[in-house]
Order: C-alpha cells, then structure tokens, then sequence
C-alpha cells in the first residue's frame, strides 16, 4: 500500500469511526501533507522509513516553513495520530514518535467582541427591531440573517453547527435547542427571549418567503431552498459588521468568544460554560481563566475590607 493509501485510509478512520468533522479531517490531511514533503526532502520512500532521529529534523522542517507554534505543535500531533495508526493496523514495527514530547504552541486569548459592538452588529441587519428600513426583496434574508446573528451570540455554536441546524433541533416552546458538535456529540443550549422571538418572526415571515413551494429540513434557508452554508453566513457577518461600523476584523467565532467571555465577566461559572461550549475537556475553556482571574479581582476589590 502507497503512503497516499496509508494516509486516505487513516483519515477515512478519522471520519467514520471517531466520528471528526469533514473541516477537521481536511486539517489532518494538509498536515499530513507536511510530513509527505519532508520525506520527499529526506529521499525517504514511504513513512515507515521515518526514524526517531528525524523527529528533530522534521520539527525544525515545520518552522522553516513559517508555521507558528501552535501550527507546529498542531501538525506533529497529526503525524503522531498516523504513526500510532501504522503501528496499529500497518508495516510498522517501531514508533518513532514513541516518548517524543509534542512541544505546545502558546495559546492566544481569544479576541471578544465588546457589549457595545455586539450590540450594534446584532442591529444591523434591520437597523433595529422593527426592520422597516431594509428594501423589500431583502426582508427575507434580513429575518434570517437577524436570527441567526442573535442564535449565534445567545448559545455560543460554532458557525458550522448553526448552518447544519435542522427545523426538529430547536424548541421555541421550551427555549432551547439542539447542537451536534465535534464527534457528533449533542449538546442542548437555552436559547434566550430575544433569539426565539426573532427565531419565530423568521420562522413566519422570513423562511416560507424564502422556499416558495420547496421543502427543507434546514432552519436556515436560501433563495434556492438550500441551507445556508458557512461561506455565506461568513459573507454577511463580514457585511453588517461595516453596517456596523466595526473596525476590526470579525468572524463567527468571535461571537462564539464573546458569548464565553460576557458570560463569565457576569458570574457564570467555568463548568457551566464548558458544558455551554460543547467543549469535552476542560482545559479547552480554561484559556478564558483569564475572564475568571479579572472578575476575581474585581470581586475582592470591592468586598474584602483592605481590598
């Protein structure tokens, strides 16, 4: 079997039995890609000739290419996956990855959008509630487009689990709905007073105009009866965001950071917003300790006696 078959049949497992996003998958793979170029470099003909003492070698391979850390950090966690998997179920007699440390990229804190400028970014595709202003062939898009802004910042998804939401996910009557994250793991959010009244004026108004005569399992519709993909809701945040007058560059995870952080600086507690996240560990959530660590500080500033 060629190193390409290795490699496709490695992600393949990735897929279907650990269950990994296609997104996620596509990372390994460009990962993996690294690990190609550098046995080409080395003149080695498939992975298994890969030895221990080129572990140092293929790292100082990685910075050459002008990945950050994390990047590399990220990559060599890939290459070990693979190894682990060669030795598993292929050729391979010895890991050269085995007892090899995978040196941890510095994890920035993430960038949060502040009360105001969500605000005004949830605002701007009616310009307000009432939405009076949008020019009619618009107005469709501009209830889908205020839903799914104010679901964004009210649950904190990922941008992909906000595109695949399907109608049976979400509950208006009990206030929460459904996601399915990484590893097809379902998690359920409240959802917030705002976000289901602007989710029922879509639902009314929005969506029907939307699909004329077609029929759709997904919340989230185009013109075409189609789901919205991540692209375009990426298009139309990066759109109202200069409505907005944001001056920064913005994603959808943003959003899903400054639902994190404005709900830690208000007193919630880190397990909870874990649990909100859908992370699996702990130590994923644990880069905004430093939310936590500010309103400690703020909190003993303003109760202890000598504060």
């Amino acid at each position: 079997m060629s190193e390409a078959q290795w490699i496709d049949r490695y992600l393949t497992g990735l897929l279907s039995e650990r269950g990994l996003s296609a997104n996620t998958v596509e990372g390994y793979r460009r990962d993996l890609a690294k690990l190609q170029a550098f046995l080409r470099m080395q003149g080695r003909e498939t992975p298994v000739a890969l030895s221990r003492a080129d572990v140092p070698r293929l790292l100082e391979f990685l910075r050459s290419q002008g990945l950050a850390p994390p990047s590399v950090a990220r990559c060599l966690a890939a290459c070990r996956g693979f190894y682990r998997f060669l030795l598993r179920e292929g050729p391979l007699r010895q890991d050269p990855f085995l007892d090899v440390t995978v040196p941890k990229g510095s994890r920035r804190l993430p960038k949060a959008l502040s009360v105001a400028e969500v605000r005004c970014l949830l605002d701007a595709p009616g310009r307000g509630t009432d939405l009076k202003s949008v020019p009619r062939g618009r107005h469709p898009e501009a209830l889908r487009d205020d839903a799914m802004l104010e679901v964004l910042y009210a649950t904190g998804l990922r941008v992909s689990e906000l595109v695949k939401l399907d109608l049976v996910a979400v509950n208006l009557s009990a206030g929460f709905l459904r996601a399915t994250g990484k590893g097809a793991k379902q998690r359920v959010v409240p959802l917030g007073a705002v976000a289901i009244r602007k989710l029922r004026r879509y639902l009314a108004a929005g969506r029907p105009h939307l699909l004329k005569s077609r029929t759709s399992n997904r919340l989230f519709v185009t013109r075409s009866g189609r789901g919205l993909t991540r692209q375009g809701f990426w298009k139309n945040l990066r759109r109202y965001a200069r409505d907005a007058r944001i001056q920064r560059p913005i994603s959808p995870h943003m959003l899903r950071h400054s639902f994190a952080t404005h709900l830690l600086e208000r007193g919630a507690d880190l397990r909870v917003v874990q649990s909100l996240l859908g992370h699996a560990n702990i130590t994923t959530t644990q880069i905004y300790t430093h939310v936590e660590r500010k309103r400690l500080k703020l909190l003993h500033k303003r109760y202890h006696p000598r504060g």
